[in-house]
Order: structure tokens, then sequence, then C-alpha cells
């Protein structure tokens, strides 16, 4: 379990928050503490009012509102009485047990989680000391609800392992072991909420990742025709396997008209990430002198970046689209440029790899660039066309290489032999 506390000056934005998510199908409220009332009696104005009685006590205390978070391990499966034990027992482990506190389960994530929404301010008008809570108080909080509930420890997994998109598993889905629904919503709120794509085709390559698809089916389909859309698990070929279940369906409905509106902001968001993409396809490039297309995927992916060539059924590569899993964006190679586009790619590949390895091999290679097959013929006409790679400024690459001299990696001219060229100057 990890727990993030975060606190705040708007009680009624935290609040707003949380019943936004449940008004979108995204969250549902699990637990009202200290309230009075049963759930399904509390409206908006109930629950902001209760709040509000105590946060009036004192206006003198402006940060008086506690927004936490409780992330459970993606194998956990914690029903809603499970999650309600855990709050309770963790709001009392950090003196919040007497506080009026409201729980929602999220379905925004591929992992469970809750969002606790309550108030440091009492009923006598004082605050209960947020300082240090996070380390006094919730991690030895958190380290002991994990052993007194059975939960995956966080400790040694590390936040991003814990909390990570994995993806299906798919011989378990062929044979109806994975829960086949939950698995697909999870994947899909993760990443149609995280990703910065601009079409379904981008949104598909980040899915596939993860062993899921959204169909809309043939367009002589009347699927299609109404813009529906489903969502199916592939497996490694992309065939589809198991039942597939409609956007409609899945919390948080992700359907074709939800998705276009974020096509539209993705469009601005992903912006920002454009050169550093770029800038990673220029890094693989500058190792080698000639590289061939596989090499330069798999160096790509260690940057954390996957690049799909995408060809028809005669072998013809007519496109390539670029996953920047880091940033989290979506780029078609045309969008980053005509220099990135699969066709300027594919002329830049070889059929060998030639690493650059020494600033000596940099050196000469600069004096003789590699032969490609472009426009600068040679002089003898029965030869084969050539061109040359026109070099960069060799003092920027070696630069891009080495990074810039400091001042004290300089090499010190020995004394003596600064005076006798001194001499030699007179």
């Amino acid at each position: 379990m990890v727990a993030k506390i975060v606190s705040g000056k708007s009680i009624r934005g935290l609040l707003n928050y949380n019943e936004n998510k449940v008004a979108e199908g995204k969250a549902q409220i699990i637990m009202a503490s200290q309230f009075g009332e049963e759930i399904d009696k509390l409206n908006f104005s109930n629950k902001l009012n209760r709040f509000e009685h105590l946060t009036d006590l004192n206006s003198r205390v402006k940060t008086n509102s506690l927004h936490i978070m409780l992330n459970f391990d993606l194998g956990e499966n914690l029903d809603n009485f499970k999650l309600q034990q855990i709050t309770a027992t963790y709001m009392e482990k950090i003196g919040f047990g007497e506080q009026p506190y409201l729980v929602y389960n999220h379905y925004d994530a591929a992992h469970p989680h809750i969002h606790i929404v309550t108030t440091n301010m009492q009923q006598d008008g004082t605050r209960i000391s947020l300082h240090n809570i996070g380390k006094s108080l919730s991690e030895p909080a958190r380290k002991e609800i994990e052993q007194e509930f059975g939960l995956v420890k966080a400790e040694g997994k590390g936040l991003k392992e814990a909390l990570g998109i994995k993806p299906i598993r798919i011989e378990k889905a062929e044979y109806g072991i994975t829960p086949t629904k939950r698995a697909i919503t999870n994947v899909v709120n993760v990443v149609s909420q995280t990703y910065k794509y601009t079409s379904l085709a981008e949104l598909n390559a980040v899915l596939k990742q993860f062993n899921v698809i959204a169909d809309r089916g043939k367009e002589d389909t009347m699927m299609f025709q109404k813009k529906g859309l489903i969502y199916s698990i592939v497996d490694e070929k992309g065939n589809k396997i198991g039942i597939p279940f409609k956007a409609s369906s899945i919390a948080g409905k992700p359907t074709l008209d939800h998705l276009e509106k974020q096509f539209e902001k993705n469009e601005e968001r992903r912006k920002p990430f454009r050169d550093d993409l770029k800038a990673a396809i220029e890094r693989v490039f500058k190792g080698y002198q000639t590289i061939t297309k596989d090499t330069f995927m798999n160096d790509l992916a260690k940057q954390n970046v996957k690049g799909i060539f995408r060809q028809n059924e005669q072998g013809f590569t007519y496109g390539v689209t670029f996953i920047d899993n880091k940033n989290k964006t979506v780029f078609n190679g045309s969008d980053l440029g005509k220099a990135y586009s699969a066709k300027s790619l594919m002329e830049r590949f070889s059929n060998v790899d030639k690493p650059i390895q020494s600033i000596k091999e940099l050196t000469s290679y600069l004096k003789h660039p590699t032969e490609t097959k472009y426009l600068k013929k040679d002089r003898n006409e029965n030869q084969p066309e050539k061109t040359y790679l026109k070099p960069e400024r060799p003092g920027k690459i070696l630069e891009s290489l080495l990074g810039k001299a400091e001042e004290g990696d300089l090499p010190q001219i020995p004394e003596d032999k600064r005076k006798k060229k001194k001499e030699l100057h007179l």
C-alpha cells in the first residue's frame, strides 16, 4: 500500500473533485464517517456544510483540508467492505478517527485506490497538526495495515512498479482466468487519461502495448455508422481473443465521442514534448555511422520510446508512429517534421550497423562521410550514383559525445615549456 497526503485550503475544491468523478462514473462514494446519515441520504450541501461547520470555527487557520490517497497493488482484489475497514484503521492510526471524512473508490487507474476527504479542524476550534504527518504517523500506519490485512508491501517494489500499467496476460485471457472486463477497464482508463494522442489509431498504438485494442468495426457496419466502439484483448499478433466490451459499459465510459474531445485537447498538450522526442531519435543516429532499422528500434526502446513502422500487404512501409512512454505522448513521424517521416527514416537506414566507437573514428567519419544513395555523382559516369552525408559541425558532435570541457579539465602546459615557448617569440 502506498499513502499520499496533500493538505489544502479549499474543502469545497476537494469535494467538487471527487463528486465530479462520481458524476462521470469514474468513482463511487463508499463511506461517510461522522456524518450522522446514511450515504444515500447525503447530498452535496450536506457534505459541504458538515466540513464548513468546523472550518468556520477558526478563520485564522488557512490550511484546513486534507486529501488522502491510499493506493494498492495492481493484483489486490479489495471489495468496498475491505476498503472501509482499511480506511477506518488508517484514519484511527493517524489521529483522524473522530474527524468527519468521506471515502471515494476511484476506477480511473489500473491499480485499486481510494480518495479520502477530511478536515484537520476539530469541534473545539483547534486544529490537528499536520507537521511531519507523513513520516511520523502515516508511514508506521501503512506498514502495520499491510501486515494486518495481508496487503502487498510497497517497500522494495518502488512506486512505479507498484502503481504502473501492466499488460494483460494473454494466456490467462485465452482460458478465461483473467476477469477480462476489469482488466480492460484498468488499462483503457489509465491510457486514455494519461497519454496524449490525437486519433484512435494513435490511442490503439499505446493500448496494444498492454494487449488491448479499441475497435469501431468495418465501415459498412451499423456500429461504425453510429460511432460505436468496443474494446477487446489482443494477442501478440494483434488477433482478438476473449469477449469484447462496449465502451459505454466500461467505467469512465471511454466512448468515441468522449475520445474525440480528448483528440482536440491533446493537440496542444503534446506540443511541449515534441522536441524531446526528436532529440531522442537523433541521439540514436549520432551513435552510428550506419544503422539498421532493428538497431534503431532497440536503441530507441532503451530511452522508453517505441517506434512502430506500418507496412501494407506488399511490404511497403508507408508510415511510422512513435510512442514516448516517458512523457506519455504519441506522434506520427510526419508530425515531427519531414525528416522523421517513414520515407526519410527508411532512407537513413543501412543493412549493417557501424557504431562510432572512438574519437579517432569519429574524426575520420567527419572527413570521409558514409556513402548513401542520394544525388551527388562520382566523376566516373560508369559508377553507381553516390552522395555524401553532410556532416554536422565537428565541434558540435564532439561536444555532444564528450560534453563541454570544464576549465579544470584543460591540459596544463608545464612551466618550463611555457618559458621555452615565450623565448621563441622573442
